[in-house]
């Protein structure tokens, strides 16, 4: 949520539209909670921000998800709207991986945000459509508080109230 409200309001995208997946292709489902939770989840954190909008818009398309599949059912849905990726630079390593990446990296603007650890120095940052953006570099991780959680850990401070309030009450991940 932080980094989506920093590039919200530093970058030129008018809104973010958190697109909720129900199946990554390039993870395993088994540590995920079921759709409808994590998506009570996405809502619960993005709270009153005008500029982000929670979508399960992948629940209705057909699993495992591909981005690509998803940017032109959305395309086709929303003709006046433009569309672009928001990534950490830890997924331009893996991008060639994912399905038909070499339209994605040809047709749509993809904002970068830093992740701690990885060198900026990957083949496709002289790209037009990559767009590297000065955002915080946060440690924090899904998987990290889904293991906090799961040992009884507190998440406080690591989510937004509403979010931890509603874990702290939910036998989720645990």
């Amino acid at each position: 949520m932080i980094i989506a409200n920093h590039l919200a309001q530093f970058t030129d995208l008018e809104e973010i539209w958190m697109v909720l997946s129900p199946q990554n292709p390039l993870k395993h489902k088994a540590s995920l909670a079921n759709n409808n939770d994590r998506y009570h989840l996405l809502q619960l954190a993005i709270g009153s921000n005008p500029l982000i909008k929670a979508s399960n818009i992948e629940f209705k398309l057909p699993v495992p998800s591909f981005t690509v599949d998803t940017l032109a059912y959305l395309k086709e849905k929303f003709p006046i709207h433009t569309f672009s990726l928001i990534m950490g630079e830890d997924n331009l390593e893996t991008i060639e991986k994912w399905k038909n990446y070499e339209f994605l990296l040809a047709n749509y603007t993809i904002y970068l945000y830093p992740r701690p650890g990885y060198q900026a120095a990957h083949k496709y940052l002289d790209l037009p459509t990559i767009i590297k953006v000065d955002a915080p570099k946060l440690e924090i991780s899904a998987t990290s508080i889904r293991s906090m959680i799961k040992e009884d850990k507190s998440v406080q401070y690591l989510v937004p109230d509403d979010v931890y309030i509603y874990l702290k009450q939910s036998p989720m991940y645990r």
